[in-house]
């Protein structure tokens, strides 16, 4: 650090004598102390500090002038860099992201001739409830409901394109695409994107052309396979292990009986219970479509609001 300032003392000492040799100041070389201004400028305001301060530096860190410690000393230790550069700190980063996770669960159960897909209302930014009356369920057909948790705006994107190539397939065929069709349509769908996915997380529910209850399970890719029950979001950790036990009998050892409508309802009320206690972002009410070859039936079950 020493050396450092030896050195710019000297170069600004040479620098005034070339100027005074060029005549645009008179330097008196018997008598060094006599040099230019701003060479006697420069040399009072480091003296002047005597080993406490230099002249403030400036630094984007923090948006904060920082200034660093000097001593001319030169027995003196170094002292260390008072800024902080983000690694031995607090790290610091700029940047965007196109994507927010709004939170929310979905679930889907199929059975015998039916099947049933719910998911709660509430819209999440953080810790901050932007609605508590806002669906993640969407009509495709007469026989197919789509629910998709993840980043509202993604979903919605998500579900004008399908909207509108349904009504296109209608158009051209004049009928409606059966499940099966619109599950394969909805993968090839998020496949497309899969350089920028949509931050969408579904799960389709249906009745086949066989009248027998149908649930797709989606990653954000377009990869997708015909389950039992599927849910999504973020309160799925909490409903998967019980959908397991309940629906699938899976490390059971007594009989599995077939559920009825109505009876898996009851459950799916449970499970948001369930969900609603553990997870933040899951509350308010729980919005449950009950799908049969004859149509759709629409059921609200409330839940808690804190």
């Amino acid at each position: 650090m020493c050396a450092h300032f030896e050195n710019l003392r000297m170069s600004a000492y040479r620098s005034c004598q070339y100027i005074g040799s060029t005549g645009s100041t008179r330097v008196n070389s018997t008598n060094p102390n006599l040099t230019m201004a701003s060479y006697t400028s420069i040399m009072r305001d480091m003296q002047a500090t005597n080993g406490v301060k230099a002249l403030p530096i400036h630094s984007s860190e923090n948006g904060r002038h920082h200034t660093i410690p000097v001593s001319f000393d030169k027995g003196a230790a170094p002292q260390a860099d008072s800024i902080d550069h983000g690694v031995t700190e607090a790290p610091y980063e700029r940047g965007f992201s196109p994507y927010e996770f709004n939170g929310g669960t979905t679930l889907a159960i199929s059975g015998k001739d039916f099947a049933i897909v719910a998911a709660d209302t509430r819209l999440s930014s953080g810790y901050e409830i932007l609605t508590r009356n806002s669906t993640k369920l969407h009509k495709l057909t007469d026989k197919c409901v789509l629910a998709s948790a993840g980043c509202k705006t993604d979903v919605d994107q998500l579900r004008s394109v399908l909207d509108i190539r349904l009504e296109m397939y209608h158009f051209d065929h004049a009928k409606e695409m059966t499940v099966t069709s619109v599950a394969q349509m909805l993968g090839n769908t998020l496949y497309y994107k899969r350089f920028f996915p949509y931050y969408a997380f579904n799960v389709l529910a249906g009745v086949d052309s066989q009248g027998k209850g149908a649930v797709y399970s989606y990653d954000a890719i377009g990869s997708f396979e015909r389950t039992p029950f599927s849910a999504t979001g973020s309160g799925q950790s909490f409903i998967i292990p019980l959908m397991d036990n309940v629906i699938t009998h899976r490390n059971r050892l007594d009989e599995q009986v077939e559920l009825s409508p109505e009876e898996v309802v009851e459950i799916v009320k449970d499970a948001f219970v369930t969900a609603g206690e553990r997870d933040i972002y899951t509350g308010d009410a729980v919005e449950i479509m009950v799908i049969k070859a004859t149509g759709i039936e629409t059921t609200t079950f409330q839940l808690k609001k804190d």
